[in-house]
């Protein structure tokens, strides 16, 4: 009885310590996206003759790339429904789709970043292209990162089904991708419509 309690206490206390790294890790990242904001204001309107940023982009292209992100918050949502339901397949199933969808958006903002440069509009050009390249290309990265997670994770149901370590993994992958997007809508709002306006 007394081993039972002692081996509770420890997997509670390891839980909690788990949680709290995983939040401290989204508030770290709340400060960095808070620097790379303030930093993108400042110098927004540093584009040395150049053009305006808001020249530079398309704004119904960047509204579809919008649209993938959060679609996939959604099906992420419909995934974690089925992984209530303990219905492994369909988790699954959802996952494949919102990882399609990040991945969708993730090529069509590397391909916004290769036209840029193309036309010769590089982080070097200006302070306002580099805050701009510097703020949204972190955030592609989150993704980038946050669809590796999400492979790994597929890969893990596939063999584990859902276990209590795969729901832990499922829940924090899904606070993280949720927080990616509310991310890009200020980046989507701040960068690109305001900067319309």
């Amino acid at each position: 009885m007394t081993d039972h309690s002692t081996t509770a206490d420890h997997h509670h206390s390891a839980d909690a310590v788990d949680v709290f790294g995983f939040w401290l890790y989204i508030l770290s990242d709340c400060v960095l996206f808070a620097t790379l904001f303030a930093t993108f204001a400042v110098l927004q309107f540093s584009t040395y003759g150049g053009p305006a940023l808001h020249e530079l982009f398309s704004l119904p292209y960047v509204l579809g790339e919008t649209m993938f992100l959060l679609f996939s918050s959604f099906t992420y949502g419909l995934a974690m429904m089925a992984h209530y339901k303990g219905n492994t397949r369909r988790v699954l199933q959802w996952l494949m789709v919102t990882f399609i969808l990040g991945v969708s958006f993730v090529v069509m903002e590397v391909n916004e970043f290769v036209h840029l440069v193309h036309e010769g509009h590089t982080w070097q050009s200006s302070g306002a292209l580099s805050a701009f390249f510097t703020l949204v290309g972190t955030h592609g990265l989150h993704v980038t990162i946050g669809l590796i997670w999400m492979g790994l994770m597929m890969f893990q149901l596939m063999k584990f089904k859902l276990t209590p370590d795969t729901s832990r993994r499922l829940t924090y992958l899904g606070l993280f991708w949720h927080f990616l997007d509310i991310v890009w809508i200020f980046v989507f709002t701040f960068v690109y419509l305001m900067g319309a306006i």
